[in-house]
C-alpha cells in the first residue's frame, strides 16, 4: 500500500488539497504505537504532532492523587498535539495509546510552518479543533450526570467510531481508568449491556451486537460531539480537492 493510500485512512491527511499535501507527505512517517505507550507527558513540549491511522490515543488529565481521568479520544478523525498550534507549545495533559495500531508522525515544525500560512490547512485544524474541545465539554457533562450505562456507551460508541472493527480490546480496569471510575462499576455496566443483547464482553474484548441499540442507550451526549464533528468539517472540505480515493461525506465513520 503506498504512503498515500494509508494516509488517506486519517481524515485530516485525507482532505489536504494537492499543494499542501505535496509539501507534508514527504515528511509523514508512519509509526506503530503499542497500546498504553506515552505519546506525551503532561508539561512536554510538542516535538512532533500524530495523525492516527488504526489506532486511538485518550487525553487524559491526572489528578495530585495520580489517579487518571479521560477527557477526549482521538483516533483517525483527527490529530494529537494540537497545542502546537494554539499557541500553548507544551501539552496539559497526558496523550497515552487506548488501541495499539498506527500513526502518522510529523515533526512539529512542520506543521507550524504550514499552520502559519493562513490557508485552508489553518481554517481545517481551527474547526477540528473547536469540534475537539466540543468533545471535552461534554465528557464533563456525561461523567457529572449521566448513569454508569449512559457514560459506558458513548465510550464505546465514540472509540468505535475511531476503529477499524467493531470490537474494543480494553479490560473493565482499563476502562474504568479512562472514565475516573471504580472498576466493578465498570464490569456491572458491562454485564447489564450485556444482558441486554447490545455488547458481548469475552476476556479483555467487548464487542458491540447491537450498534442502533447502543445509540439509543447512550445520553445525548454522544449525539453531540458528533453531530458537531460533521458540522464544524464539511464546510471545510467543501473548499478542498479531495485527493483519489477518499471520501468527503462524514468525518465520522462508524
Amino acid at each position: 500500500m503506498t504512503n498515500e493510500h494509508r494516509a488517506n485512512e486519517n481524515h485530516l491527511l485525507r482532505v489536504l488539497p494537492d499543494a499542501e499535501w505535496a509539501r507534508l507527505v514527504v515528511h509523514l512517517i508512519l509509526v506503530d504505537v503499542p497500546m498504553a505507550q506515552v505519546i506525551y507527558e503532561s508539561g512536554e513540549s510538542v516535538k512532533n504532532v500524530y495523525f492516527p491511522t488504526t489506532s486511538v490515543v485518550s487525553m487524559l488529565h491526572l489528578m495530585h492523587d495520580g489517579t487518571p481521568a479521560e477527557i477526549a479520544i482521538v483516533g483517525n478523525e483527527g490529530l494529537v498535539g494540537i497545542a502546537l498550534f494554539m499557541g500553548g507549545e507544551t501539552m496539559p495533559n497526558i496523550a497515552i495509546v487506548q488501541s495499539a495500531g498506527q500513526a502518522y508522525r510529523l515533526d512539529a515544525r512542520i506543521l507550524k510552518e504550514e499552520f502559519d500560512r493562513a490557508g485552508l490547512v489553518q481554517r481545517l485544524l481551527l474547526r477540528y479543533t473547536q469540534a475537539l474541545i466540543t468533545q471535552m465539554a461534554q465528557t464533563v457533562v456525561c461523567n457529572q450526570y449521566h448513569s454508569m450505562d449512559q457514560q459506558m456507551c458513548r465510550w464505546l460508541l465514540l472509540s468505535l467510531d475511531r476503529l477499524p472493527l467493531n470490537e474494543q480490546k480494553m479490560t473493565a480496569a482499563r476502562i474504568a481508568n479512562m472514565l475516573g471510575v471504580p472498576g466493578a462499576a465498570v464490569i456491572e455496566a458491562a454485564m447489564r449491556l450485556q444482558d441486554a443483547g447490545l455488547v458481548r464482553c469475552t476476556g479483555n474484548h467487548v464487542e458491540v451486537l447491537d450498534r442502533p441499540g447502543l445509540e439509543k442507550r447512550a445520553c445525548e451526549c454522544y449525539g453531540v460531539v458528533k453531530r458537531e464533528f460533521a458540522r464544524l468539517l464539511p464546510d471545510v472540505q467543501g473548499d478542498m480537492k479531495v485527493r483519489p480515493g477518499s471520501v468527503s461525506s462524514s468525518l465520522i465513520c462508524a
